[in-house]
């Protein structure tokens, strides 16, 4: 089985811990095949302050080629880029991912909007289920403002809030309440040749995804990425396995693979 994961974190992240040759010896002894490294660039910053200063990209291939050096042989390494608040500038996000380097970006969002503050989802205080739903309407109104875009391959983390909200404080919140607008999303991720993620949170949520798994099919989506989201690497490919069992019991037959953002399925 050719196994993947195709978002994960390196010391360029500011919450990363390692260097990617650390990840990737991680990922050879998980039995992966294809590692992406998908460090974080968001366009804004926690307390919701745009990010004005461009990404660096020269310390990113760096130490992508002296991974791809080490590894020869024995593990397939992508560039990849994690890109946050991309509707909230365009111009910027799409500045940030013209680089003939880039093999693979996940479109991502983890602030507010600037009219809600801009704060990130980490810090709120989910205490009632009012807060989450008021933040959750947020988050999925500016998804729909992510879809068409062509800056992202990936959209990333679609059930992202819920960690946060459930796991952390306990709540138990659904989304019942935006099927219509989760099945618009996913339409426009499908229609635009877009794929989306199976964020396992390193393993933690993988069964939170049939769901959403059973309504990209229904849009007609066949694109979908397999990504821990490690920040360290004894948490590279967690759940990547599991997450393989869903899609095949979801009804798909592929997982998919970029190189320089053109997509390739590979066989589950």
């Amino acid at each position: 089985m050719y196994l993947t994961d195709y978002h994960t974190h390196t010391r360029l992240s500011p919450d990363g811990e390692a260097p990617l040759t650390e990840m990737a010896r991680a990922a050879v002894q998980a039995g992966l095949s294809e590692l992406c490294v998908t460090d974080h660039y968001d366009l804004m910053q926690l307390d919701g302050t745009p990010f004005t200063e461009p990404y660096d990209w020269d310390p990113a291939v760096e130490q992508l080629r002296e991974a791809q050096a080490a590894f020869q042989g024995r593990l397939t390494l992508r560039l990849g880029l994690e890109l946050g608040s991309a509707p909230f500038f365009p111009d910027r996000a799409q500045a940030a991912v013209d680089r003939p380097e880039v093999d693979f970006v996940i479109g991502s969002l983890h602030n507010m909007t600037p009219e809600a503050g801009g704060g990130d989802f980490y810090y709120v205080d989910y205490k009632t289920p009012e807060i989450c739903y008021a933040c959750l309407d947020d988050y999925f109104g500016s998804m729909l403002r992510l879809a068409p875009m062509t800056c992202y391959d990936a959209m990333g983390h679609i059930i992202y809030p819920l960690r946060y909200m459930n796991l952390r404080s306990g709540q138990n919140v659904t989304l019942d309440r935006y099927q219509d607008q989760l099945r618009e999303i996913l339409r426009l991720v499908a229609q635009n040749g877009r794929s989306i993620e199976v964020n396992t949170y390193n393993g933690r949520t993988v069964a939170d995804w049939k769901p959403v798994l059973e309504l990209y099919r229904e849009a007609g989506g066949e694109l979908v990425t397999v990504g821990s989201d490690a920040h360290a690497p004894d948490n590279v490919a967690k759940g990547v396995r599991e997450a393989y069992a869903l899609l095949a019991d979801t009804g798909f037959r592929y997982v998919t693979v970029y190189e320089k953002r053109v997509p390739r399925p590979v066989r589950l």
